[in-house]
């Protein structure tokens, strides 16, 4: 950055950091959508089975777990 008046060169680095800072938060965004990913696939079909039938007893209003008589 050689002849550039000196506001020109505090401008452009003004966009490195905001471009740096970007690239950065995009590649936080990606692990932590990647340990959200592997931590849903961690579940058995009877565990996501059974949760959905939880929420689905709570959303009812009965508030007791499905499996479960009160």
């Amino acid at each position: 950055m050689g002849h550039y008046p000196r506001p020109m060169r505090q401008r452009m680095r003004w966009w490195k950091v905001l471009g740096l800072a970007g690239l950065a938060g995009v590649a936080a965004s990606g692990v932590v959508i990647a340990r959200a990913e592997r931590r849903r696939r961690s579940y058995t079909p009877e565990e996501i089975r059974d949760r959905l039938r939880e929420r689905h007893a709570q959303a009812a209003g009965n508030g007791t777990p499905a499996g479960e008589q009160a």
